[in-house]
């Protein structure tokens, strides 16, 4: 399939240009990424002279802001969209959407102290973006007051609506910022406000780079796009990470790039310490795809499925470390010598036991169990099974949970159900075929007093995953970490080297 850029080679030639992704938390540090990405000339592919162009920029929503559209992604605080799915009649998402509309204000402000002009004109159009969001969800409750209508057929629509905010707040943001240091920054919107007609998801990216010089023009573009498909109902909060890939393949870009407020690295810093981590530096996209099934923030799963088709290259750079090249991830890498490169994980991952003595033999038993879980929403992190036990290692909300726990009870009378919360503790690697890994691994967590209650891995051996007590996963971390990275030999030798 010809690319735009490609069909538009009086504008782009030979697909020099990257795509990259500005995380929220290096976003809310507008003055680094500002220093440290965008004023930071880089020299294109096949390019003699250092440019500000041939450059363009997906960005997400300010920190926090998502959350407070949203519901807090970790702790489950309500957000605007949160309240107003209750219908609470005292419509208490009226106060938090002017709460979040100050917020927005606040960072105006921050942003453009200096620049009264820019501040005003940067306030005027956010707020007649939530002035329209207000209009729409008071309209959409009297509208759902008729017993015609139900909320529960449109709160997918209020969903992405609310997330639009955040990513065309900061979009709008950026480009006024970067026109004060004369870049010649192009906002583009792909929110589709106000618009009678809606595209789809390859139409509408087609559409909005079918004019854009990157030779002479740095595109700012929204982490949301409104389509016919509804982004945020198949990847809910991935939904920049998406878009981000999809101009990727659609455009052709030679290299995609996620900037982060840290380092893709052999562990979390903040659980095993900064001194005792270090940037992965090359990897493959086998090892992502493991990251992203625990839920890790490297790129969503189906992102990185569609840059792995097209072979582009992904690289997570630091804000914060400009002149580091960051983690590269590939098609064709494979360690040298094999070796684990990363030590990653998950906490309240919920462990729900069937166990029905009637399973065994049955080869259709299990069906009805796959539909329910698939059916609740919840996503599999593993599972494992023997004659007579089922068990899902489960991510999701204890109201889903339960949900699923009634509905498993209902379908399977005989069964003993049972759920514990527990943490997901993995050794990732793009070849891991070291003899005595396991022992190895196993041996650590039992020094360090951690109880392993599960233990899974596969042939291929690119992971190795251990199910320990939610408490214990702080130790098991640091534990798999310092015998398997900062004293493995190979680790060692290459940082020697």
């Amino acid at each position: 399939m010809m690319t735009i850029m490609e069909k538009n080679t009086n504008r782009v030639a030979n697909n020099i240009h990257s795509v990259e992704k500005i995380g929220g938390t290096s976003m809310s540090s507008y003055n680094d990424v500002l220093n440290n990405i965008w004023l930071r000339k880089q020299v294109p592919f096949s390019q003699d002279a250092a440019s500000y162009y041939q450059r363009i920029f997906v960005v997400s929503a300010y920190s926090g802001l998502t959350n407070a559209l949203l519901e807090h992604k970790k702790t489950g605080e309500p957000g605007v969209y949160a309240l107003f799915a209750e219908m609470d009649e005292n419509r208490p998402w009226q106060g938090k959407l002017n709460e979040v509309m100050q917020m927005m204000l606040d960072i105006n402000s921050d942003m453009f102290s200096e620049h009264e002009l820019v501040r005003k004109r940067a306030d005027q159009f956010i707020q007649g973006r939530m002035a329209d969001v207000k209009d729409c969800l008071e309209n959409l409750e009297v509208v759902c007051s008729f017993g015609h209508f139900h909320l529960d057929d449109h709160l997918h629509r209020v969903r992405e609506m609310l997330s639009a905010m955040g990513e065309a707040h900061s979009a709008y943001n950026s480009v006024q910022l970067l026109r004060l240091h004369d870049v010649n920054a192009r906002f583009i919107d792909l929110t589709n406000w106000r618009s009678d007609t809606q595209k789809s998801f390859d139409e509408h990216i087609t559409y909005a780079f079918s004019d854009v010089d990157l030779a002479t023009e740095m595109p700012i573009v929204t982490g949301y796009t409104q389509c016919r498909e509804g982004l945020m109902s198949t990847y809910d909060r991935g939904y920049s990470e998406m878009t981000f890939s999809k101009i990727a393949t659609v455009t052709g870009a030679r290299e995609a790039v996620i900037h982060k407020e840290y380092h893709l690295s052999t562990a979390d810093p903040m659980l095993v310490g900064a001194n005792n981590v270090q940037p992965i530096g090359l990897t493959n996209y086998d090892v992502a795809d493991q990251l992203a099934n625990l839920g890790m923030e490297a790129i969503h799963p189906r992102a990185a499925a569609g840059l792995r088709k097209r072979n582009i290259i992904l690289r997570v750079k630091n804000t914060f470390e400009p002149e580091h090249n960051g983690t590269e991830i590939r098609n064709d890498y494979s360690s040298k010598k094999p070796k684990v490169e990363i030590i990653a994980g998950a906490r309240n991952v919920w462990g729900l036991e069937i166990f029905d003595q009637d399973m065994v033999g049955d080869s259709s038993y299990g069906q009805k169990m796959n539909d329910l879980v698939l059916e609740s929403g919840v996503r599999v992190l593993t599972k494992d099974f023997n004659a007579n036990t089922v068990t899902f290692y489960l991510k999701g909300n204890k109201r889903r949970i339960n949900w699923l726990m009634d509905r498993l009870q209902q379908a399977y009378a005989g069964a003993d159900i049972r759920v514990e919360k527990l943490a997901l503790v993995s050794a990732i690697g793009s070849d891991m075929k070291v003899p005595g890994l396991l022992k190895s691994a196993s041996s650590a967590l039992s020094d360090a007093n951690v109880n392993i209650l599960s233990v899974h891995q596969a042939m291929r051996q690119v992971d190795m995953m251990f199910l320990v007590a939610d408490q214990d996963y702080g130790t098991a971390v640091k534990a798999l970490h310092s015998q398997l990275v900062e004293h493995c030999d190979t680790w060692v030798a290459e940082q020697t080297a």
